[in-house]
């Protein structure tokens, strides 16, 4: 029976006419029940009961309720308010017989929470007793989570992860290996992993500790940020229901835990599982895994298995920190309010004005999977929930971040996001080590606490609108927020092993009342003055600048008084080069703001303290670094760093973090960061003053100190910041352009210590802005501004009057508008304007109703000012320019053209002046004559012509051809002017006259002259304002709101800016005024509100010259086809910029240009310019002859500042890099000084650079690199792999080196074909070099096709950047030249090749013999070699060489140079770089090499490098390629698994194995051998590839790696076959190369210029290279065998050895796919041995055949039971069972075998005399079966598993006519058997591993049953019950193995079957009790009827008897009386 009790329901939210009549169903197995209506209620209470009739089907883990509330109606269908879907897994489970589900939240139809809940109890009474047996719960009372045992590897708390900022391929790896201890008896345990919404599951197993071994793999294209966000899920379920997966466990944690890892990786590691809806279920089992991410262009780490696998400790390896319990934990975050919310929803469709409130906020709450909300709270913009919401997890959690996101609720439509923050638990909590990395000592942690404190939201702009929000993502946590979203204060605590009811509760009162004491909040002000904008892309509308802090400054934001937090508008003027800037001059604007917030400064100082000391450091360390770079000396290098460790040991000394003990407001967690920083810091002086006394290496404590910097920027991370940003906004009209966030702390100022001051804090600062979600990511700068900036408490606001510069001043301002009407000026014609207004001419204002704020008073009248950033012409900035003005002419259609009525328009068809009324402006002069534009869509007169379409009075298009039908046309008349010197208008105002502005329309850009098109003007009057008291610049915090005005012509008004009342705005916003009647707009929301305009005024400015030396830059971005760009630069400096030449067709172009801007006026302090100088900004593009120039990247540049000019100083070009997309792209060689120019030291002035031509200045000397004569030898081998060009095959190329400067061609390859090598291989290039290698210029490489026609196209590039490795001495004595031995072996073989080959003995029949009998094979070498001797056999003990396997391809072994010391490879890329890679496509290859060493002057050359080459020639090649094994394949099929073989591809000839797949592996031995033969170097590339086999579509390409065959065989390395360790004449290691060691020395001495090898008596002895080597020194501990070759050959082979050369190997190589080329897709184990058919035959290739399994037997005889569970009660009542015995091997459950039934048994015993034969195929070397077979009848192949031999062994009762009852089990491992027990009375459940009191506790030895072959014994079977495992029996068995060939010398039958031998089983000795009633009724009678009612009979006969008797005397006595008496017979 399942009860509902529907209780009550809180918060049902209203309807619009009334209240609901809410009504609840209930669905259970759809069936419905309904409860009554409860009238107009909006907290029901029904208190109904709900009965469901199970109908004796128990509740499931999948069943749940629905219970939906409805509004009851009489007439029509009840209307849907909300449902909830309850899940009955606790009922289920039998945890409990009742579940209270309270404050259960109810969801609309999208599943959206309504801010209502409900409120039930549900109570189960299980059908019968079915549900007892089904399920057997834990107990976890007595059953605590294990500790580890042994300290994890401590990760120390990220500071922030270095991520790209584009998605990326990542590959996530889980192997899931196998299981311990899972719960439950009987069970079929299977894992589902799930990673980013991918699902995967492995194979179903069996019993509690099943072996998976299977891999996971899951491939995403994602953000790094958002990937390492993922969870990862590993479940395990009981796959045995029928129902439904049970869940047994669970766990999760982060991707990002993975990737903090080493290697991105955890190995072999053990997960606790644990119930995630119980928090009281305990441990529910341990799982083995292994997790991988796979990062682009990294390897995987190399996963070792231990060789003690089977017996490791689960606890000594569990996936937890340390000594740390896993234990469920409580995070109880408390939600008190919100503040700040901005509008979410339209204005009309509430219908109420109160635009603040327009937002219905909710909280969501996500962590771990779990997500929770908040109630909503309808049209509120500060709510306050005072909520509690609970999570429940596992501590030490894997999730690291808590989700907070507010969100909008929206009755039709998504919830829209608001804004997002992040509580990151390693920030609020310590482990208690994070001090383990540097000191022993270790210090107590803490658990996640936070605040009470606010965290602020940021998201996309404030400002609401009805249209899509193109910013949306960034409101849920994606991407840099651009705008502040409000803010939310909350508290969260931990509370351990704690369980809560409810998962949302409400905050008690008094936990209310503590948190007002964290919400006091202290007047804070900001002043920003704003010196520079500059680098402005274009022209256009006016720009503003604003500044808000939270929502205080936003002038788009309603909610807060107006400020002067923007600039005035003005517009940009050219720079004369390619920006442009605002013309600030010498008046700065200022802005200023007042703010109230929180007083967190004891944070924010210990912040900035930190940092400061963190600042300094990494500038020492950056000091360190590069003079290990530049190669200082050690005393130099020991000197820098004894000065760092001194500066740092002073800063930790005199920088005291301040006390928090003492604040008023302290949290929890303020003073666990404080004691935490106190430790840390003491830790790092003691480790610094540790490294001063003992440290010697310098460059090895480098690493050391980056970790001390990392630890501090750590420690200055401050979690409880609640204070927001600023964010500056450039504003283009009132459309926001682009945004900068400066954290408030960095320009805070602080009174504690001046370290405690921000470090921008009334400093200079270059800001960056940049565009909202920049989808071209910086591509582009917006703006650059120079920004002063200062924020402090306003008690402390006098503390701004030492930070501050200039003078500052304060206006009130209004305009004076007039309108030409009728020939006059006048203030008629005034449409929609105001006589007097503010600047945009709608808000009417008068001059004398200006009141000044409260503190303030007018100094002097009003005047005329005019605005000049809005009054600069177009010319402005330019040195040439282009008057233009069209001429105009109409007609009717068909006649005559004529005049039109305005003859002369601009563009827009607005009236302008007439050619002749144009004047050229003074300094100006003109360039020609008025003329007609032809350069357009125009006839040949110039004419355009155009048709009108009414209402239009101009046409809309113009067409260059005349028709009939057109009646306007007009034509562009142009006038170039040319500026001849800078004379400009000292005083604008004069020059102006009056002060007028002019525009031809109102709205339209002013200027300062009057045209006669002009019909509206304006002027400006200002009047200055001072405050009363004299304070200095700091007055200007007063200006908060807007000027008083009284707007009543009655009755004048007082009030005034300091008197504003949020609530009633309209009196006193002087902006919010209206001729009519006031307005209660806000201010905020008209263009240029009336606030007081701020500016800082300079008296003085200083002229700076700025030199800026480009030199040149390398590695470059490709932007045109032709695989080159065309690279110029733009430099910008403030409000100049200027431009280099453009290099044509280069990556790595040398401009070699000075480009000197001469007079650069800056206003400030020249000292505070040298302290913080602005930034030189190069940005390079790319010339298109045709479209617009490409961008190529930007870098910054910090100039040197030179105040005294006559103190010499060094300016040393540096490489600065160049980034493009927040990518590198390139590097630029650069430098810049700024030089103060005064009439003091103007004479004193630098020389000018020398000039090239008649414009460009050279880099001088003393800054421009020395150089010096340097020959470059280049060898030009050959190209290889060369791709076709447009379509047509690369057919004769040649060879074009370019370094600095000079060229170099080779000859032309005249076959390509035939032979890619160059006929001529040698080129000489003398160049001159700079001497210092960070200077030296790339060489550059282009090939170029000679093509008919005398076409040379380009057809590959490639530049090589480092040459040091290419440098070398050539006067030094090289013994090894560098030519290869093996390249000058095979060019002395000419002709004829005569090889002496020894005959090699032959094997005689014992050593035949002995080889059989050694059963060794090559996998045997092969495991001897990796360390796994078990696998290897007696290999080793016979003295048998090993080879050398590298985890790595060969090419990557650090000894062998990559086998490239003959010739590099260099690849030629081709085409334009594409935006989604760094680089071009790669379309060829280079061979060859480099030389480079100087050349001495007045000295013969030195001689070539590069000598005696070898034959250029091809040659053909023998090529063996030995594939062993792969390892980890790339799942291609749907089960997760592969079905790989092996594809060789070499030249045109491809060898496919697709007949020897492997079916159904990852990990396949494939053991194979393939021979091909070749023609090097054509066909060098030898492919290996993996392909996955499918029957019905193409097969897919798993993987390939790529070999260069040309490189082994030129290697003097030898790589072409490698050397062994022994010389083998027969045998499995018997010599294989062509030439005998012997022949191979001879070659190596020739080559190196030595004489040859001397032997001396029988070849034991050698003399080489002035060394006497005996053979004895070599073999004296090698034991020797019959196999081994002469010493003659044995010898020299030891020699070489020696030499250098490869060794026999296995090469690991990484399988690549052209789909994820930088993903690993596998290992594949090989070698290659490559032969020269010249040189002869090879010797006999190994075999490398897979080994195969052999044939066992297990025999298995039941003898005996005893103990056994009596699980049945008889007829009688006795307790008895029907016993029989099953087994099994795993893996093979389809040969399970049972022993006959041992019927009633009433003592428990039972006896079998049974035998079990289970036939398994094993690897002993591997020590695991082979079992193969199909999962699915549908499988094609059979899949191969590899599992631990085991044995199952399970006692049931039998029962005929109902299921069998299981009485319990045991599982024995037949490598690790556990010891029997000689007698029943000593066997215990204490055998059994893991067990309390167990042997496994005292590392007792198991033994190996292979080993023993045969045990005999008792071994105890158990079952679990209630957690715990009890003994169900006893079993009495002998177990043997036995091999195929005894099997069948000695057989035996299954059961008592014949053979019944060895040993023969007689039949078993059972009690006659023992039989089944059914078919055996005599002895029914007599053992159960007649036993048991035995005297019951007998007294019953005798009754019978008796009564019979009676029963006849009763019969026969009345004849008898009567006779007696009658006497008939007596006479």
């Amino acid at each position: 029976m399942l009860r509902v009790i529907v209780e009550s329901a809180c918060n049902i939210p209203k309807k619009i006419l009334g209240n609901p009549d809410p009504i609840v169903s209930v669905i259970f197995r759809d069936e419905t029940k309904k409860t009554k209506a409860v009238d107009s209620e909006l907290n029901p209470e029904w208190n109904a009961r709900l009965e469901f009739d199970l109908k004796g089907l128990a509740l499931d883990t999948s069943s749940f309720i629905d219970v939906v509330v409805k509004d009851y109606e009489t007439i029509g269908r009840d209307k849907f308010i909300g449902s909830a879907k309850i899940s009955l897994k606790d009922l289920a489970g039998g945890h409990a017989r009742s579940l209270p589900s309270k404050n259960v939240p109810l969801s609309n139809e999208k599943q959206q929470p309504i801010g209502a809940t409900i409120n039930l109890l549900i109570g189960y009474e299980p059908p019968g007793e079915a549900a007892d047996g089904d399920t057997t719960h834990v107990d976890s009372g007595d059953h605590a989570t294990p500790v580890q045992r042994v300290k994890a590897s401590h990760k120390p708390l990220r500071i922030g992860r270095a991520l790209a900022n584009k998605p990326q391929e990542f590959q996530i790896r889980i192997r899931v290996i196998k299981g311990r201890q899972l719960p439950g008896n009987n069970v079929k345990p299977v894992v589902k992993v799930n990673v980013c919404g991918q699902t995967h599951r492995t194979r179903i197993r069996s019993g509690n500790n099943p072996f998976f071994d299977e891999i996971l793999s899951y491939n995403v294209n994602m953000l790094p940020s958002e990937l390492l966000d993922e969870s990862i899920s590993l479940r395990v379920y009981n796959s045995f229901s029928l129902r439904a997966d049970s869940l047994m466990g669970e766990f999760k944690l982060d991707v990002g835990f993975i990737y903090d890892e080493p290697g991105h990786a955890i190995l072999r590691k053990w997960l606790l599982l644990s119930d995630p809806d119980d928090s009281s279920s305990g441990a529910k089992g341990y799982l083995k895994v292994s997790i991988i991410v796979v990062v682009t262009g990294k390897e995987p780490p190399t996963e070792k298995r231990e060789l003690s696998e089977d017996q490791d400790d689960v606890e000594s390896n569990l996936l937890v920190p340390a000594g740390v319990t896993m234990r469920w934990a409580t995070l109880s975050l408390k939600v008190f309010r919100a503040e700040d919310m901005p509008q979410m929803d339209a204005l009309a469709v509430f219908g109420h004005r109160d635009r603040k409130n327009l937002v219905d906020p909710y909280l969501e709450v996500s962590f771990a999977g779990k997500k929770l909300c908040t109630r909503i709270i309808e049209k509120n913009a500060n709510p306050e929930w005072n909520q509690v919401i609970h999570l429940q997890v596992k501590f030490p959690s894997m999730c690291e971040r808590i989700k907070l996101t507010m969100f909008d609720w929206d009755r039709f439509s998504k919830d829209d996001a608001i804004g997002t923050t992040y509580l990151n638990l390693v920030k609020i909590s310590s482990a208690g080590r994070e001090l383990e990395a540097i000191t022993a000592t270790s210090e107590s942690g803490f658990l996640p606490t936070f605040g009470p404190c606010y965290v602020n939201l940021y998201g996309s702009p404030r400002e609401f609108t009805d249209l899509p929000d193109p910013y949306e993502e960034l409101n849920l946590g994606k991407g840099e927020g651009v705008a502040y979203k409000g803010r939310l204060l909350v508290e969260l605590s931990t509370l351990l092993d704690g369980k809560v009811d409810k998962n949302i509760d409400d905050i008690s009162n008094d936990d209310i009342l503590v948190a007002q004491k964290y919400q006091r909040k202290r007047k804070f002000s900001l002043c920003a003055v704003f010196h520079s904008a500059c680098m402005l892309q274009e022209p256009g509308e006016p720009i503003q600048f604003e500044v808000s802090m939270g929502n205080y400054g936003n002038k788009l934001d309603s909610t807060c008084k107006p400020l002067a937090s923007t600039t005035q508008y003005g517009f940009a003027v050219f720079d004369g080069n390619h920006y442009y800037y605002l013309p600030w001059a010498d008046t700065k604007p200022v802005v200023t703001l007042t703010s109230s917030w929180e007083d967190i400064g004891h944070r924010l100082d210990a912040v900035n303290i930190l940092l400061s000391i963190a600042e300094r450091l990494e500038h020492n360390l950056s000091s360190l670094k590069r003079a290990i770079q530049s190669k200082v000396a050690e005393d130099q290098l020991v000197e820098i760093r004894l000065k760092l460790i001194s500066h740092l040991l002073e800063d930790l000394n005199s920088f005291q973090l301040p006390e928090v003990e003492s604040q008023p407001h302290v949290t929890t967690l303020d003073l666990q960061i404080k004691n935490m920083r106190d430790a840390t810091l003491e830790s790092l002086q003691q480790a610094a003053n540790c490294m001063r006394e003992e440290a010697t290496d310098v460059k090895a404590t480098v690493s050391d100190i980056e970790d001390w910097l990392d630890r501090i920027k750590q420690l200055a991370d401050e979690p409880q910041n609640s204070m927001p940003d600023v964010i500056i906004w450039m504003l283009r009209g009132e459309k926001r352009v682009a945004f900068a966030r400066v954290p408030a702390h960095r320009i805070l100022y602080s009174n504690f210590s001046e370290q405690a001051c921000g470090k921008h804090c009334g400093r200079m600062q270059t800001i960056f802005m940049q565009y909202p979600m920049d989808k071209k990511k910086g591509v582009k700068i917006p703006v650059q501004l120079r920004v002063n900036m200062w924020l402090g408490l306003s008690a402390l606001e006098k503390k701004f009057n030492s930070f501050s510069e200039g003078n500052f001043s304060v206006y009130a301002e209004m305009y004076e508008n007039q309108a030409h009407f009728f020939g006059k000026w006048g203030t008629k014609g005034l449409v929609g304007r105001h006589n007097s207004s503010d600047v945009t001419g709608k808000v009417k204002l008068i001059k004398e109703r200006f009141l000044p704020p409260r503190g303030w008073e007018w100094d002097g009248d009003w005047f005329v000012d005019p605005e000049r950033g809005l009054l600069t012409e177009a010319d402005a900035g330019h040195t040439e320019f282009t008057d233009e003005v069209f001429r105009n002419e109409t007609r009717f259609p068909g006649g005559e053209w004529k005049p039109a009525g305005e003859p002369y328009t601009d563009v827009n068809g607005e009236k302008a002046q007439s050619p002749s009324e144009i004047e050229c402006p003074v300094g100006w002069t003109w360039e020609d004559d008025w003329s007609f534009d032809s350069n357009r869509a125009v006839d040949e007169k110039g004419w355009e012509y155009g048709v009108t379409i009414p209402p239009d009075d101009k046409p809309k298009t113009w067409v260059a051809a005349e028709k009939m039908y057109h009646i306007h046309r007009r034509k562009r008349l142009v006038r170039p002017r040319r500026k001849i010197s800078d004379k400009t208008i000292a005083d604008p105002r004069q020059e102006i006259g009056e002060g007028w502005e002019y525009s031809s329309l109102i709205g339209w850009k002013f200027h300062c002259k009057e045209r006669s098109s002009d019909t509206f003007r304006r002027r400006r009057w200002r009047r200055k304002m001072v405050p009363s008291d004299r304070n200095g610049p700091s007055a200007i915090f007063r200006l908060e709101g807007a000027l008083g005005v009284d707007v009543d012509d009655e009755k004048p008004s007082k009030t005034d800016a300091s008197k504003l009342d949020d609530e009633k705005p309209s009196k006193t916003d002087a902006s919010k005024l209206d001729d009519e009647k006031p307005s209660k707009t806000d201010a905020s929301k008209l263009f240029g509100a009336n606030t007081p305009t701020i500016s800082c005024h300079f008296s003085r400015s200083y002229i700076y010259q700025l030199r800026v030396y480009v030199y040149q830059a390398r590695n470059l971005c490709a932007m045109d086809k032709d695989s080159f760009s065309d690279p110029y630069a733009h430099v910008s400096f403030l409000h100049l910029s200027n431009t280099t030449e453009v290099i044509s067709a280069t990556l790595n172009p040398t401009w070699d240009q000075s480009l000197i801007f001469d007079h650069v006026e800056i206003y400030g302090d020249p000292q505070t310019i040298a302290r913080n100088p602005p930034d030189v900004v190069l940005e390079l593009y790319d010339r298109d002859k045709v479209g617009k120039d490409e961008p190529m990247g930007c870098c910054m540049v910090p100039p040197v500042v030179k105040l005294n000019l006559s103190v010499a100083s060094g300016n040393k070009l540096q490489w600065y890099p160049v980034t493009k997309k927040g990518r590198s792209a390139g590097e630029a060689l650069l430098a810049a000084e700024l030089l103060l120019k005064d009439k003091a030291n103007e004479g004193a002035l630098p020389m000018a650079p020398p000039r090239r031509g008649d414009k460009l200045y050279i880099v001088p000397e003393g800054v421009r690199p020395v150089v010096q004569l340097t020959a470059i030898e280049v060898l030009t081998w050959g190209l290889r792999n060369m791709k076709s060009y447009q379509l047509a095959p690369v057919a004769s190329p040649s060879l074009i080196v370019e370094c600095s400067g000079e060229i170099i061609q080779t000859a032309i390859i005249k076959n390509f074909k035939k032979n890619p090598n160059f006929p001529g291989s040698l080129l000489l290039l003398k160049v001159l070099l700079p001497k210092e290698e960070m200077y030296t210029p790339p060489i550059i490489l282009k090939v170029i096709d000679h093509r008919p026609f005398g076409r040379k196209p380009v057809v590959g590039q490639c530049t090589v950047d480092c040459l040091e490795e290419f440098r070398c001495d050539p006067y030094r004595v090289n013994n090894q030249v560098c030519m290869s031995a093996r390249v000058a072996m095979i060019a002395a073989a000419q002709d004829d090749v005569v090889i002496d080959i020894e005959e090699r003995p032959t094997v005689k029949a014992e050593l035949q013999t002995e080889q059989e009998e050694e059963a060794v094979d090559w996998w045997s070498k092969f495991y001897a070699s990796i360390g796994q001797q078990e696998k290897c056999g007696p290999y080793l003990k016979k003295g048998y060489d090993t080879l050398q396997v590298y985890d790595c391809e060969l090419e990557q072994v650090e000894e062998f140079q990559g086998l490239t010391d003959f010739c590099k490879t260099f690849k030629l890329s081709r085409g334009k770089a594409d935006g989604k890679d760094d680089n071009p496509s790669v379309v060829g290859e280079f061979k060859g090499s480099f030389k480079i060493y100087p050349l001495p002057e007045g000295v013969q050359a030195p001689p070539r490098q590069f000598r005696e080459l070898p034959e250029s020639g091809p040659q053909e090649c023998l090529v063996r390629i030995y594939v062993v094994r792969c390892i980890d394949l790339q799942p291609k099929d749907p089960n997760g698994m592969c079905d790989p073989y092996v594809k060789i591809s070499l030249g045109r000839k491809t060898v496919d194995d697709r007949d020897n797949y492997k079916p159904n592996t990852l990990n396949p031995e494939i053991g194979r051998m393939f021979e091909l033969s070749c023609f090097l170097p054509q066909d060098k590339d030898l492919k290996i590839a993996v392909y996955d086999y499918d029957l019905a579509s193409r097969d897919d390409k798993v993987g390939e790696t790529v070999i260069d065959l040309e490189n082994r065989l030129l290697s003097r390395f030898r790589s072409c076959c490698g050397i062994p360790q022994t010389y083998c004449v027969s045998g499995m290691n018997q010599w294989r190369d062509q030439l005998k060691p012997s022949q191979i020395l001879e070659n190596v001495a020739k080559i190196r210029g030595l004489p040859p090898p001397h032997f001396e008596g029988d070849g034991s002895t050698l003399s080489f290279s002035g060394n006497q080597y005996r053979l004895e020194d070599f073999e004296e501990t090698i034991p020797t065998h019959p196999h081994l070759g002469p010493p003659r050959e044995r010898l020299p082979l030891h020699v070489l050895r020696q030499q250098g050369l490869v060794p026999e190997h296995v090469e690991t190589r990484t399988l690549c796919s052209s789909h994820h080329p930088n993903l690993s897709q596998g290992r594949i184990q090989m070698w290659v041995d490559v032969f020269p058919k010249r040189l002869g035959l090879p010797g006999s290739p190994f075999d490398i055949t897979p080994r195969k399994a052999k044939k066992y037997f297990l025999r298995a005889i039941v003898w005996n039971t005893t103990e056994v569970t009596l699980d049945e009660t008889s007829i009688t009542g006795e307790n008895m069972s029907d016993i029989y015995v099953k087994g099994w091997m795993p893996g093979m459950e389809d040969d399970k075998q049972k022993t006959d039934v041992h019927y009633r048994s009433l003592d428990g015993d039972g006896n079998f005399n049974w035998r079990f034969i289970f036939a398994f195929d094993y690897l002993p070397a591997e020590q695991l079966c082979v079992v193969s077979r199909k999962e699915h009848f549908w499988n094609l192949d059979k899949t191969e598993f590899r599992i631990p031999p085991k044995l199952i062994v399970q006692i049931w009762d039998n029962d005929k006519f109902s299921l069998d009852d299981y009485l319990g089990s045991i599982e024995l491992d037949l490598l690790n058997l556990i010891s029997p027990a000689k007698t029943p009375q000593k066997c215990s459940l204490k055998m059994l591993p893991g067990m309390i009191g167990s042997n496994s506790s005292k590392k007792s030895v198991f033994n190996s049953l292979f080993s023993q072959k045969s045990v005999r014994g008792w071994w105890p079977c158990a079952i679990e019950q209630n957690g715990k495992k009890v003994l169900a029996g006893k079993v009495e068995m002998t177990l043997e193995i036995v091999e195929e060939k005894e099997m069948e010398e000695r057989p035996a039958g299954k059961g008592r079957e014949e053979p019944n031998m060895n040993p023969r089983l007689e039949p078993p000795n059972r009690p006659d009790t023992s039989f089944f009633w059914f078919i055996n009724p005599c002895k029914t009678m007599k053992f159960i009827i007649c036993r048991k009612f035995k005297c019951f009979f007998i007294f019953g006969i005798l009754l019978v008897l008796v009564l019979l008797f009676f029963g006849i005397l009763l019969f026969s006595l009345p004849n008898y009386v009567s006779m007696k008496i009658v006497k008939p017979f007596s006479k």
